[in-house]
């Protein structure tokens, strides 16, 4: 991994008590709530916010995501979310988050996530625009330099010996 150049933070959330399930940690559909929150600021950065969706009558739709609990969190700690753009087309993007414990900076779970760019009017998936499509790339050529994840195209199921 190249040491001068990490995955940006892109959300900051505190676990809510309400989130909190009878296992005493954060509920795994809030895991994905703070990754969509994490989602919706990266989407921003590249142009695709609420000002587009407007204006241009597109979004992004996710197709698929894969997310990995792998360590707990609880009541009042705090997280931070970091994103790193593993590709990108003119239709799609494919990214992956990194949920941390932001005082004892372990890694508590990732989600791998594909989106599409959809006209909301004709519910199709359509190319986004290109300024768009260049921010993406300058993205993923920056990340290019990062580690692949390791939970990267993990497929679930149940190892045998």
């Amino acid at each position: 991994m190249n040491a001068s150049f990490t995955a940006p933070v892109m959300w900051t959330e505190q676990i809510k008590t309400e989130w909190c399930d009878y296992n005493d940690h954060l509920n795994m559909a809030y895991y994905v709530l703070i990754f969509d929150h994490a989602t919706d600021i990266f989407h921003e950065s590249i142009g695709l916010d609420r000002a587009y969706r407007k204006t241009a009558d597109c979004s992004t739709f996710a197709v698929e995501t894969h997310t990995s609990y792998l360590s707990e969190v609880c009541d009042g700690d705090e997280v931070y979310v970091t994103t790193q753009v593993l590709d990108q087309n003119e239709k799609c993007l494919h990214y992956f988050h990194r949920m941390f414990h932001s005082e004892k900076h372990y890694l508590a779970a990732t989600t791998e996530i594909m989106t599409v760019h959809v006209d909301l009017n004709a519910r199709k998936v359509v190319a986004m625009p290109c300024w768009i499509q260049q921010k993406a790339s300058n993205l993923c050529l920056q990340h290019s330099v990062l580690d692949a994840p390791e939970q990267q195209g993990h497929k679930i199921g149940i190892r045998n010996k």
